[in-house]
């Protein structure tokens, strides 16, 4: 009778982590600090010791800072890093990825391969065209700013108001393209970004609304028929082309391995971040999972989401030593630098009922707050940091409001409770 092969122990086995960015750097700390003493490998596809994102756009896209890498020791906590190195499958029945060096074994795999930027079709190979995901994207959109170029961006969504804010910060002539009516169309109702508009032109950008790029040639950008309004198509003089119109989770790699994924291509997780798959995690940008709080699946594109969702992968992994995970259900949040102006989201307004002003979109800053049957489940600020921190913790209780009180800026969130 042939020996059957025994499952490791939690703090026996081979962990292995796809993606070296937020969320697998800090799976592998949550690890450690969790007290797994067994091995830890984190694969990443760039050559580049592990860093944060959210500098690229601001810091070390202005030259104020040459990187963002992790203050985390990796040798000190015994954790095995393999950069520069691209993984390309998953075998599931043998517990084995597959990457250009050869086949990993795996006891434990946990997927956080974050996001990839959406190209512009019709640009590959156009000298000039940019994305910014990665730092050396940064590095070579700094050069870009340094020479004080003239530039396109495509896109008025977060990324593409972080990149122009940058730009005119250098001294560069922006124009924005957006293809939709408004900026941030696909992140917020029509009636909250209205006063975000003025702020481009404010900083001395060009937003131009309702305009489709047809096609992108060396040294101008050619929007589709009725662009400029007069229905002749519209040309831009550009020097470099930004693009910024979203991003899908990087799970490419994912064919043929039989892991569940949603429309999106995001790994359909459970409120662990268990796949369907056993013994296979995933977590941030290329996970999707199910939220009881706002009664439908998430996908959170945010820097927080990959902070705070390893420490529920890791307690998961190491069960009953590290006590019963609770499920994975956080009031997503996240924050952007745009036009002199600090802009924070908290929580997910898309089964609001009600949706209350804090002060005039006129001034400097204010505050958007969504209700559900008078609790709130959202909340945006624009340079209003003492809404945001209460108006946060109002949602995570869900503590119900007076809508009155609520609406008057002059009263705390906090006091405007029922």
């Amino acid at each position: 009778m042939s020996e059957q092969k025994q499952t490791p122990r939690p703090t026996e086995r081979n962990i292995v982590i796809v993606g070296a960015g937020m969320a697998g750097v800090q799976t592998a700390v949550a690890l450690r600090e969790q007290g797994f003493t067994g091995p830890v490998t984190l694969i990443g596809a760039e050559p580049h010791q592990p860093y944060d994102r959210p500098p690229l756009s601001k810091a070390v896209l202005l030259g104020t800072a040459e990187g963002s890498a992790f203050d985390i020791d990796f040798e000190s906590l015994a954790i095995t890093l393999r950069l520069g190195v691209e993984v390309t499958g998953l075998r599931p029945a043998d517990r084995e990825i597959d990457t250009e060096a050869g086949p990993v074994p795996y006891d434990t795999l946990v997927l956080a391969t974050g996001a990839h930027p959406l190209t512009l079709p019709g640009t590959e190979g156009v000298p000039g065209v940019h994305l910014l995901r990665t730092l050396d994207d940064a590095v070579r959109l700094g050069g870009v700013l340094e020479r004080r170029h003239d530039i396109v961006v495509v896109g008025a969504g977060w990324i593409g108001a972080e990149f122009a804010t940058a730009a005119r910060a250098a001294g560069c002539a922006v124009t924005v393209v957006e293809a939709a009516d408004r900026p941030l169309a696909g992140a917020l109702p029509a009636e909250v970004t209205a006063p975000m508009t003025a702020w481009y032109a404010e900083s001395g950008a060009a937003l131009r609304l309702n305009a489709r790029v047809a096609g992108v040639e060396e040294g101008r950008v050619v929007l589709a028929e009725g662009a400029d309004r007069s229905g002749e198509r519209a040309e831009l003089p550009t020097d470099a082309v930004v693009v910024g119109i979203g991003a899908r989770p990087a799970t490419g790699w994912l064919d043929g391995s039989g892991i569940a994924l949603d429309p999106s291509g995001a790994v359909t997780a459970d409120d662990r971040l268990r796949s369907s798959l056993p013994d296979v995690y995933a977590v941030g940008d290329c996970a999707s999972f199910p939220s009881a709080r706002y009664g439908e699946r998430l996908l959170v594109h945010h820097w927080d989401n990959a902070l705070q969702g390893p420490r529920t992968v890791a307690a998961d992994i190491l069960g009953p030593a590290a006590g019963e995970p609770a499920p994975y259900d956080p009031v997503p949040y996240f924050w952007s630098e745009q036009f002199g102006r600090f802009v924070q989201y908290a929580g997910h307004h898309g089964a609001a009922d009600t949706l209350l002003w804090r002060g005039d979109p006129a001034d400097e800053s204010w505050t958007v707050l969504w209700l559900q049957d008078e609790v709130p489940v959202a909340l945006l600020t624009v340079s209003r940091p003492r809404d945001l921190a209460q108006g946060r913790r109002l949602i995570e209780r869900r503590t119900p409001v007076d809508p009155a009180r609520a609406a008057d800026p002059s009263v705390p969130l906090k006091a405007a409770v029922r």
